[in-house]
C-alpha cells in the first residue's frame, strides 16, 4: 500500500491519502532526491538516479502529478522509506561485507588481551573518514519524517485544505519524547549501577539497563530486583557481547533462541543488539516486543548505516526504537570531546521533527572521576527541557505501549469537529497539520492536552 508509511506516521482520517504510482517503475535501485532535504534510495521511474548519495541527484519533486485529490508518484513512499529504515541501502557495506567480517573477527579475538588505549586508537582508525559521509545526514537524520511530511502536505494542496486533523505523537500533547538506556559491558559496569540509579533519580530520570546474560559478568536475581525496585527497567544486550551474533543466520538463530529464553527468564519486552550490529530482516527471530539496536545515524559505529528516522516504526510485530543520540564512549573516546554541545545539537534536530531523544550511556565509562560531570550536565539540561517543553521522559517499554497503541487510533468526525477513537484514547491528543505559506506547521487542541 504506497501510503501505509506515511498513514502510520500521521495517523490521519480514514482515506485522506489518495497515492498513485504515476508510471511503473525501474527495475534497478538507485539514490535520487525528494525536495531539498531528502535524499531517498530505491526504485522510482526516472532515469537520473544515482549510484552514489553523494552524485548530483535528480530531484522527483517536480514529476509529482495531480489528479483531483490523487496524488501520482513517481516511487512508492512505503518501499522508500523501508529500504532507509531498514538500511537497504547499505547491503555492501557492515557485517554482510567479506572484509568487514574478518576486521570484526580479528578484533574481538584479540579484545581480551588489548588495553582501552589499544581499543579507542582502533576505533579512531576505523572511523577515519567518518566525516567525509554524506548519507546519512550528520549529525540526525530525519529523511523519513520530510518524505512524510512532504507528501502531507501535497496532499492538502490537492484536496484544497489548509489544515488536516491527526493524532499527536505523543501522550498527552508532550513536544517529544527522551529515553534513556545503560548498557551494562562489564563487572565494572554492574558494580556502578546502584550510584547510577541515584544519579538519574537525583535529576527525575528513569532508564532502562541493557543487561548481558552470559559471560561477562554474574546476573543474579537481586540484581535484577535492584534495577527494577528502583522504578527502573531490564532488557536483554545481546547473548554473550562477542561480537559474533550475526556471523551467519544459522548461528544468529541458535543464539537467539537462547536469548528469548533469557528474555522470558528475566521477564523482560526488550532487546539490543551488542555494538549495535544488525540485520533487520532477521528480526523475526527475536521474540520480544521492541528493539533498540538499530542508530540513526551510524558513522562513528563499527557497522555504518542508519535508519535515517527519529520516530519509532515498526518491523514486524516488532517495534524498533532507534538509537538518536551519539553514544557516550563514542563521544569520549573517539570525538575526544567532554562537553554536551554535540548532543545538544542533536537534541535540538529531534526536537524539530517532535521525534524520540534516545541515549545510550554506559555505566562502565560515565561513572570515571573525567565524565561524571560531563553526564551531569547532560541530565540537568534534559530536566530544563521536560520542564519548559513538555518533554515525555519515559521507559523504553512505557513507549513501546504507547505506540502500539497510538498504531490502532484513528481520527473520525465529530459533527462539525474530529476526535480520537481507539484503546487508549484518553491520552492522545488531536493535533492540526497546518499548511502555512507552503510550510508544515502544527497545532494542538488545547482542551486536548491534559484530558
Amino acid at each position: 500500500m504506497l501510503s501505509q508509511t506515511v498513514d502510520d506516521h500521521f495517523r490521519c482520517s480514514e482515506g485522506f491519502f489518495d497515492l498513485s504510482l504515476s508510471a511503473p517503475l525501474s527495475s534497478e535501485n538507485g539514490y535520487f532526491r525528494f525536495g531539498p532535504n531528502a535524499i531517498c534510495y530505491g526504485r522510482s521511474f526516472a532515469q537520473q538516479r544515482g549510484v552514489r548519495p553523494d552524485s548530483l541527484l535528480y530531484d522527483l519533486l517536480g514529476d509529482i502529478k495531480v489528479d483531483g485529490s490523487r496524488l501520482g508518484l513517481p516511487f512508492d513512499p512505503t518501499e522508500i522509506i523501508d529500504n532507509l529504515r531498514l538500511e537497504r541501502y547499505a547491503n555492501n557495506s557492515g557485517i554482510g561485507n567479506t572484509l568487514e567480517n574478518f576486521a570484526r573477527r580479528l578484533y574481538y579475538h584479540l579484545r581480551p588481551i588489548t588495553t582501552l588505549r589499544m581499543r579507542e586508537r582502533v576505533q579512531k582508525f576505523r572511523a577515519r573518514n567518518w566525516n567525509k559521509r554524506a548519507f546519512p545526514k550528520w549529525p540526525v537524520d530525519t529523511t523519513v519524517e520530510d518524505i512524510c511530511e512532504e507528501i502531507l502536505l501535497l496532499s492538502m494542496k490537492a484536496r484544497s485544505v489548509e489544515k488536516t486533523p491527526f493524532v499527536w505523537f505523543w501522550p498527552n500533547g508532550a513536544s517529544a519524547c527522551l529515553t534513556m538506556t545503560h548498557d551494562v559491558e562489564g563487572v565494572s559496569g554492574r558494580d556502578a549501577c546502584a550510584n547510577l540509579m541515584n544519579l538519574d533519580d537525583s535529576f527525575g530520570i528513569k532508564a532502562a539497563f541493557g543487561i548481558v546474560p552470559e559471560g561477562r559478568y554474574e546476573v543474579s536475581a537481586h540484581f535484577l530486583e535492584q534495577i527494577r525496585s528502583q522504578g527502573f527497567e531490564v532488557v536483554i544486550q545481546d547473548l554473550n557481547h562477542d561480537g559474533h551474533l550475526f556471523d551467519s543466520h544459522r548461528e544468529f538463530l541458535r543464539r537467539a533462541a537462547i536469548i528469548n529464553e533469557y528474555g522470558r527468564k528475566y521477564g523482560v519486552k526488550g532487546f539490543r543488539a551488542a555494538v549495535l550490529y544488525r540485520k533487520p530482516e532477521w528480526f523475526n527471530a527475536l521474540e520480544f516486543s521492541f528493539d533498540m539496536s538499530i542508530p540513526n545515524v551510524a558513522h562513528l559505529d563499527p557497522q555504518h548505516g542508519g535508519c535515517c528516522t527519529v520516530m519509532p516504526y515498526f518491523i514486524g510485530d516488532l517495534l524498533e526504537l532507534p538509537v538518536t543520540t551519539v553514544q557516550d564512549y563514542t563521544l569520549f573516546h573517539v570525538l575526544n570531546e567532554r562537553s554536551i554541545d554535540l548532543w545538544k545539537t542533536q537534541i535540538g534536530s529531534i526536537l524539530q521533527k517532535h521525534g524520540l531523544i534516545s541515549f545510550i550511556v554506559h555505566p562502565d565509562y560515565i561513572m570515571q572521576h573525567q565524565t561524571v560531570s560531563v553526564y551531569q550536565n547532560l541530565l540537568g539540561y534534559l530536566r530544563e527541557l521536560r520542564e519548559s517543553n513538555l518533554i515525555w521522559c519515559a521507559l523504553p517499554s512505557e513507549i513501546d505501549s504507547w505506540w502500539r497503541a497510538r498504531s490502532k487510533m484513528s481520527v473520525v468526525r465529530d459533527g462539525d469537529s474530529w476526535r480520537i477513537e481507539g484503546e487508549g484514547a484518553q491520552q492522545a491528543v488531536l493535533a492540526y497539520a497546518r499548511n502555512t505559506d507552503g510550510i508544515l506547521e502544527y497545532e494542538l487542541v488545547p482542551e486536548c492536552i491534559n484530558h
